[in-house]
């Protein structure tokens, strides 16, 4: 499986270097005006923005609401908040959508832009590029704006970040007692920061909160979702029950147990689906991973009399096979996990959450959860210094030729471009790790071949 189409919203909406295009005011008031055309579809409507606590965000989020205004729709700006909240707000509130400010796991350079649709859930490909078409003539677009009092208006709504804890409270009653677990947090320096305290002391927990002092600059520093080594040794040095780690606009989460060992997405939402199994609630017997999630998630969850339907690498598209087919667990192994019975998108702290409860509900600890037996996986992601075609490059597609009838029906390769990053991202999976080494300098040996790999 293979991608390699250059586009302005890639995997998880518009990222790149923040004040470099098209990560620009300049392009953001345009990508303002021309969303809310789409989404309110010429009605006085409203949007929800919000954005993460990188220092470019501010910038970017004055530059969307001035395009979103003057669109003619109203904004409502929320502030820092988690992307699943800017999600949860546009539903809840009666929004045409939502747009986050947020580069996610990136380093705080870089920035992005997600879409929300009134439901809440991130915009189909098809509304991203019917919006896409109409960014090439925005100029167009912009001599057609309202004038007088049909400019749009901003409208406070100081209840939003009550709302969002509101909803994550809501699915707690009955869950257990957590005064007595020791959990430790890694906040990322991120989205969620300042809303960890409030959430956990609410439901009587009193954990361990690092990372929680974003200044703009130290989001994802050594620390989060990306860094989960960092959370291993916190578990070790507070000799905490559970470790929890965030990414930088709160919508993924990975865990360590006690003894700091890490439970990735595929972990987590291996222990979701078999407690959700053995209580009767899982939607048809049936998961959605992402064809980057480890082939040990289907033999294990076969094994329990749970499906498990793949789909390309993107939250979004786990999302939509759920909602197609009627599911309400799905996940990635980079710690999206979606719970559409609860909310439209991936929500770091609401899986946390449910997690909590699986361990308190069960009386059994994350280590003895962990049920996933996983294939021995071998992932590398490199710099490029273009995204040329894969079949473009002859050394290329031989090494992968090679490598697919070396592995044979026992495992299987991925090479595909980051839809986010300026890198392209190779997985190779099987039962012999020695095999999965030669495989992968094989297709190392052939990407320098072609000149695409920066020193």
């Amino acid at each position: 499986m293979r991608q390699s189409t250059e586009r302005l919203f890639g995997t998880d909406g518009i990222r790149g270097t923040a004040n470099r295009h098209p990560l620009t005011p300049a392009v953001a008031v345009a990508v303002g005006a021309v969303t809310a055309s789409v989404l309110a579809g010429g009605e006085r409507k409203k949007i929800v923005v919000g954005r993460d606590p990188r220092i470019s965000s501010e910038m970017l989020e004055s530059a969307l609401i001035s395009g979103i205004l003057s669109a003619g729709v109203d904004v409502v700006p929320v502030g820092v908040l988690p992307t699943p909240a800017v999600g949860h707000l546009a539903r809840v509130l009666g929004a045409a959508g939502g747009v986050m400010i947020s580069a996610s796991h990136n380093p705080f350079p870089d920035n992005g832009i997600k879409l929300f649709g009134p439901d809440g859930a991130k915009l189909p490909e098809e509304t991203e590029a019917e919006i896409e078409r109409r960014l090439s003539d925005y100029s167009w677009v912009s001599a057609q704006g309202p004038v007088g009092s049909g400019v749009g208006r901003r409208q406070a709504d100081l209840r939003a970040r009550e709302l969002y804890l509101d909803s994550l409270r809501s699915r707690w009653s009955g869950s257990g007692d957590l005064s007595r677990m020791r959990i430790v947090i890694d906040a990322a320096n991120g989205a969620a920061s300042d809303l960890i305290g409030p959430l956990f002391a609410s439901l009587g927990a009193q954990p361990f909160v690092f990372f929680a002092g974003p200044n703009g600059i130290n989001i994802n520093l050594h620390c989060g979702s990306m860094h989960p080594e960092t959370l291993s040794e916190l578990v070790r040095m507070t000799n905490a029950d559970v470790g929890l780690a965030l990414d930088g606009d709160g919508d993924r989460l990975l865990c360590c147990d006690h003894e700091g060992a890490l439970l990735d997405g595929d972990d987590l939402l291996a222990i979701l689906a078999l407690d959700y199994q053995r209580r009767e609630v899982l939607s048809h017997r049936t998961v959605v991973a992402t064809v980057m999630s480890n082939l040990g998630l289907d033999r294990t969850l076969q094994e329990a009399g749970v499906r498990v339907i793949r789909t390309p690498v993107g939250d979004r598209h786990v999302a939509a096979a759920m909602h197609a087919r009627g599911l309400n667990l799905g996940g990635e192994q980079s710690g999206h996990l979606l719970l559409l019975d609860q909310a439209a998108s991936a929500d770091g702290l609401r899986a946390a959450l449910e997690i909590l409860r699986v361990v308190l509900t069960t009386g059994t600890p994350l280590a003895r959860l962990r049920r996933l037996q996983k294939y021995p996986q071998r992932q590398l992601s490199l710099v490029v210094r273009e995204k040329k075609p894969i079949e473009s490059m002859p050394a290329v597609e031989e090494a992968l030729a090679q490598v697919e009838r070396i592995l044979g029906d026992q495992g299987r390769i991925l090479l595909r471009y980051s839809g986010t990053e300026t890198k392209i991202r190779l997985l190779i999976e099987g039962p012999e790790p020695r095999v999965l080494e030669q495989c992968e300098e094989r297709l190392l040996l052939a990407l320098r071949r072609e000149g695409i790999l920066l020193p």
